[in-house]
């Protein structure tokens, strides 16, 4: 998933220092984005009032669209590093391309799951045809020092584990949940779940104290340990909790996102992710060489351009603004 933002902000997050230890309720709102021709997103992270929820550093929410008389999602090669892009449907299809010669279509409940390690480009859109309805979310996680220049790589599940309560299914997207555990490559503790609950539904949700923890509502309304909860909205949780209580006033998807605090300051602009301004330049430099984020092959046009950097360095602001 690409940042299309033209004049993107060089913001640094990461840290211990604003990690809220105990359970919170903090409501954040989303900020609308176009991306590409016709897809307009929600963002809710990074947010003005948080940037990070454990590792995962960047929500877009988008949909229900109804494209049947428009192209859909047309997000032309772009370049990332430092993280791990996740795809998630609900509804309709989107095509993957990369630079390490990934061809996927990824169909709602499915995991596409690119690790940029060093350096990756990649494409995506809609199929034609395509279906009448497209809805999401693409997150980032950040990878730690350790392991953000690993040779990238593409996965795609199609089978995910589930957890299963009355009017509850839990599909483990990426880390593990109640000793459910995704496929997909972590290299943080970490958890990602989609839930699907039913009407009238009231359960309450094993996690792990040492998390921090936030709900993104995909559809319907669901009340998170009493905050009422729309579409397109995130609730922040902090730390501290061993479990959530969850009540769906109607048929309703949400998705669980935590892990342990990100320990790293990270500098993230535009598509990528570094640790200082002088690595975002480099990055940049790059991609407009067309030096190592490789090629993408198939996709019918060319890679968007990289925009300039800021004329000053950032001074580190921590998880919060």
């Amino acid at each position: 998933m690409s940042n299309l933002d033209r004049q993107p902000a060089l913001s640094v997050c990461g840290g211990r220092g604003f990690v809220v230890a105990e359970p919170v309720r903090e409501l954040l709102s989303p900020r609308k984005v176009k991306l590409g021709e016709s897809t307009e997103v929600r963002r809710l992270l990074p947010n003005l009032g948080r940037r990070m929820v454990g590792a995962w550093c960047f929500v877009d929410h988008y949909g229900p669209d109804d494209i049947a008389d428009e192209p859909g999602m047309q997000v032309a090669p772009h370049p990332h590093c430092g993280l791990q892009t996740v795809s998630w449907l609900h509804e309709g299809e989107v095509l993957h391309r990369d630079s390490v010669g990934s061809l996927a279509t990824i169909r709602p409940r499915e995991l596409g799951l690119m690790t940029s390690g060093r350096g990756i480009s990649h494409s995506e859109e809609s199929p034609r045809p395509h279906a009448r309805l497209l809805h999401g979310a693409q997150l980032w996680v950040a990878l730690p020092d350790a392991h953000r220049d690993v040779a990238p790589h593409f996965q795609h599940h199609a089978d995910l584990p589930r957890v299963t309560a009355p009017g509850l299914t839990a599909t483990v997207i990426l880390g593990t949940l109640d000793k459910a555990t995704s496929p997909g490559t972590a290299y943080t503790p970490i958890v990602g779940a989609d839930l699907a609950l039913t009407a009238g539904t009231e359960t309450r949700l094993p996690l792990d104290p040492d998390f921090e923890y936030a709900v993104l509502s995909m559809s319907g309304e669901t009340h998170v340990d009493g905050v009422p909860l729309l579409p397109g909205s995130m609730l922040y949780l902090g730390c501290g909790r061993t479990e959530l209580p969850l009540r769906a006033s109607s048929d309703a998807g949400v998705m669980l996102l935590g892990g342990e605090p990100f320990e790293e300051e990270i500098v993230m602009f535009w598509n990528w992710i570094g640790r200082s301004h002088e690595e975002i330049a480099r990055a940049r430099e790059d991609w407009m060489d067309g030096t190592r984020f490789g090629e993408v092959k198939g996709y019918d046009g060319p890679p968007i351009p990289a925009p300039q950097l800021p004329p000053t360095h950032l001074k580190p602001r921590g998880r919060v603004r």
